[in-house]
């Protein structure tokens, strides 16, 4: 091969070309195969097209409004800029919603995301199938009740002196707590929170719940063969594998929280002096009592900032923990 080679450089072979390099032709495609794919694409436009319109334009629009100061009876409509986010700085009814929707997250975070995790596991680690099912059925009865039943039943359990709430503590000896819970401008907001996890309780449970079951049992044989007790599965199997959906439970939770609306209206319409108001009510009554929509927008402006911060400081961090795991 060696000396082959020699004499074709050498030119002693008469007649000897060098090897043409075989050079790639670009495939043509075929007029019926190029018009398939094009319209396969229409299915990927009309997706866009439905997601700018109802999705983004809304949010958009939304902005441009809260610009202007607008009459929604005579459709008169003049620009003001940013005055009216000037005015949610020197609003303290704002000031008051958005630390009452803060607490409402807080306190929703505790109870139905690390709370619903907690007894999810226990009731998954029972033994008896029948006690399993009996306590989800339990614990899910409250979420499946519409939101103004719930406030009802609710406003008449904190009414005073024949409450339930105020009987209790008047059985236990703690008469001097009784109070009007939801007239009280230090505990009507607390009162209106407390209704909110009894409801939404049993629905995270239910999810943290179907995460638990896929976990493969053998993990939990194993543990328990190398002496490892409840806790140390809960803290070294249960919650790193349930992650994600405590992640995205966090998520939900702090979307809705900033979301919250009818618990107020139903049980104390923003008051005792607007003590228990949140975005989503000062929202509504700026804009179809006061008829000030551009205020309004910005409202919404700012809920629709806080819970896009919320949510993708949880993603940026969920995704960080897998990346490290």
């Amino acid at each position: 091969m060696a000396a082959t080679s020699q004499i074709i450089r050498n030119g002693s072979v008469a007649g000897a070309a060098a090897p043409r390099l075989a050079i790639p032709q670009r495939r043509r495609l075929e007029p019926r195969k190029l018009a398939g794919r094009l319209l396969a694409l229409r299915w990927i436009a009309l997706a866009l097209i439905i997601v700018g319109w109802f999705v983004y334009y809304p949010i958009v629009d939304n902005f441009l409004v809260s610009t202007t100061n607008q009459d929604i009876f005579t459709g008169e409509v003049t620009h003001v800029g940013l005055d009216n986010y000037r005015r949610l700085a020197d609003d303290p009814v704002v000031l008051t919603a958005l630390w009452n929707n803060t607490a409402y997250a807080l306190l929703s975070i505790l109870f139905q995301v690390f709370g619903a995790f907690c007894l999810a596991s226990i009731v998954e680690g029972l033994r008896s199938t029948r006690w399993r099912n009996f306590w989800r059925a339990v614990y899910f009865v409250p979420s499946a009740i519409s939101t103004t039943v719930t406030g009802l039943l609710f406003y008449f359990i904190y009414q005073p002196n024949i409450g339930i709430l105020d009987g209790l503590l008047t059985g236990l000896g703690f008469e001097h707590l009784s109070r009007v819970w939801l007239g009280d401008e230090g505990t009507a907001i607390y009162a209106i929170i407390a209704m909110s996890q009894w409801q939404g309780f049993g629905y995270s449970t239910l999810l943290f719940t179907i995460a638990i079951q896929k976990i493969p049992r053998e993990l939990y044989d194993a543990a328990r063969m190398d002496g490892a007790g409840p806790l140390r599965q809960l803290w070294n199997i249960t919650f790193p594998l349930t992650r994600e959906m405590t992640g995205m439970m966090i998520i939900v939770t702090i979307t809705g929280a900033f979301q919250v609306f009818n618990e107020v209206m139903v049980m104390t319409g923003g008051g005792p002096n607007n003590s228990s108001q949140v975005l989503g009510t000062w929202l509504y009554q700026q804009g179809f009592i006061q008829n000030d929509m551009g205020y309004a927008a910005a409202i919404a402006s700012v809920v629709f900032a806080v819970t896009m911060l919320a949510a993708s400081a949880q993603l940026w961090l969920t995704q960080r923990q897998r990346v490290q795991a």
